[in-house]
Order: C-alpha cells, then sequence, then structure tokens
C-alpha cells in the first residue's frame, strides 16, 4: 500500500524502518538510504544508553521508563540530521531524506518520533513516514540465533512481539513491507512505496 500523498511538502523526509529485532532495519535502512540519493542512516541502537544495552544483553525487557529517553534522543538525532542535510544542499532539485532503523513498536513512540522539535528555530524542516518491515516469528527466531555482533538477546523476542502495536496505515503515515523476501526486493518496494 503507498502513502496516500506521500509527496511532502517539507524540504525533508524522516523514513523510520521499523519493525522487531530481527527483522532487517539496520540491513533494509542502510540500503534504503543509498537508493534514496544517498540519504543520512541512523541507526537508534546505536542511541541506546549503555543501561539499557545491559538490560537486553542480560535478557531483561526494556520498559516503557527505558524507552522514553532514548527515543527522546533519537527524535533528537533526526531533527539534526535533517537540519544539517538542509544547511548542506546547496539545491532541492531531489528530495532530501533522512532513514533511521528503530523499533518504534508502539504507536505512542512513533508518535514522538514524527513530532518535529518546536523549539528548533529554523521551523519544521520534516515529515516522517515509517516502512514496517513484517516478518513472522519463526523466521525472527531463525535470524537472532543466527545473528553474533548484537547485543539483543533472542530471549527477548517474544516481549518484543507482545509489545508490538502494528501501524494502522490508515492513521498513520506508514507502509507496510513483506519482510520475508529477499532484502533487494524489501528495499525496491520500500522505495516504491515512498
Amino acid at each position: 500500500m503507498r502513502v496516500e500523498n506521500s509527496t511532502s511538502t517539507y524540504p525533508v523526509r524522516v523514513v523510520i524502518v521499523m519493525g522487531v529485532s530481527g527483522s532487517g532495519k539496520t540491513t533494509i535502512g542502510s540500503l534504503l538510504a543509498q537508493a534514496l540519493n544517498n540519504a543520512p542512516f541512523i541507526d537508534a541502537d546505536s542511541l541506546h544508553p549503555p543501561h539499557n544495552v545491559q538490560k537486553m544483553v542480560h535478557g531483561i525487557a526494556l520498559t516503557d521508563g527505558d524507552r522514553w529517553p532514548w527515543l527522546m534522543r533519537v527524535r533528537s538525532q533526526l531533527d539534526i540530521e535533517a537540519t544539517n542535510l538542509l544547511k548542506t544542499q546547496d539545491s532541492h532539485t531531489q528530495p532530501l531524506y533522512v532513514v533511521c532503523g528503530c523499533s518504534a513498536l508502539k504507536r505512542s513512540y512513533r508518535e514522538l518520533l514524527a513530532r518535529n522539535n518546536a523549539e528548533n528555530s529554523t521551523g519544521q524542516t520534516h515529515d516522517t513516514m515509517f516502512v514496517y518491515i513484517k516478518v513472522d516469528r519463526e523466521e525472527l527466531a531463525r535470524r537472532l540465533a543466527q545473528r553474533k555482533d548484537h547485543f539483543f538477546n533472542p530471549a527477548l523476542l517474544d516481549t518484543q512481539l507482545s509489545t508490538l502495536e502494528q501501524p494502522d496505515t490508515a492513521r498513520e503515515a506508514a507502509v507496510v513491507v513483506d519482510g520475508m523476501q529477499p532484502v533487494e526486493q524489501v528495499v525496491r518496494e520500500a522505495c516504491e512505496l515512498i
């Protein structure tokens, strides 16, 4: 499903690739950023404070209290990247994008991430849309079992799935992409939908 009226009225469009751990947010997000005019890519996992990382390493699920400060940090980074992108672009002949890989599990989290920084003196710089990478539980478990270079403990998969509020594409600026497809196809489909 394509986002209705997906042409942004803002100079920058933030695209947040979302889903539970193992859905491919970082891989797909970084490839999507390349496909979108070599847009900056933010891996939200890199913005977790050490306390959150240690909890996940030890198989302890994050609470909203753990997530809100992290999400505020992600949102702040999105504002910074969008503002910097505007400062460094001489002309706006091509669309400008910032891409972020972030779980964004709950609608309230997505609402926070989609909000522009009202204190930003330069005004609103971007709009935000979400690309939800939907993958079934069995495939997620398989991917997490094979992954060795990430702090997320695979035992937390079910807590993420129970926390997940899938985006309502009728109410949110979001599209759903089948993450069971080959990565290249997921990226191609995401590009077509945004």
